[in-house]
């Protein structure tokens, strides 16, 4: 039997466990009536690769790229770190999968950021690198 002092501790072990879960494309069952046909889901199927789920990484990658047409890169630039921050944080769990395509869409996201942060960034060279990094989240 657990001790009260042993119980404060659940939350430490199960949120790393959740957050893998996550990372690793797991999801609830799909309910009766529900469809894959949307073009939301058929992107989210094609996001599903040999690195897993990659949809959460690929619609921050989309925000960042409506922000640098608009022209808003300091936004980009905060917003893009929200995908360097939990691509950093998911590598433990999708690296193994498939280490190769890991690295080219972690090169990918490296130029993009370099783009972002340049001490004058460009919006022609960051929208380059940012429809690199969506045709790399494409190609897995």
């Amino acid at each position: 039997m657990m001790k009260m002092k042993d119980k404060k501790h659940i939350p430490a072990v199960l949120m790393p466990l959740l957050i893998a879960l996550v990372a690793n494309g797991w999801s609830a069952p799909m309910t009766e009536g529900s469809s894959t046909s949307t073009p939301v889901a058929s992107s989210q199927a094609k996001a599903s690769s040999k690195l897993g789920d990659l949809s959460a990484f690929r619609t921050i990658a989309n925000d960042v790229d409506a922000l640098v047409e608009k022209g808003n890169l300091p936004e980009a630039k905060k917003r893009i770190k929200d995908l360097e921050t939990s691509w950093d944080e998911a590598e433990a769990g999708i690296k193994p999968r498939d280490a190769k395509s890991w690295h080219v869409l972690d090169r990918a996201i490296d130029r993009a950021l370099s783009a972002l942060r340049a001490k004058t960034p460009n919006q022609g060279e960051c929208r380059s690198a940012i429809a690199a990094l969506l045709k790399a989240f494409d190609v897995q």
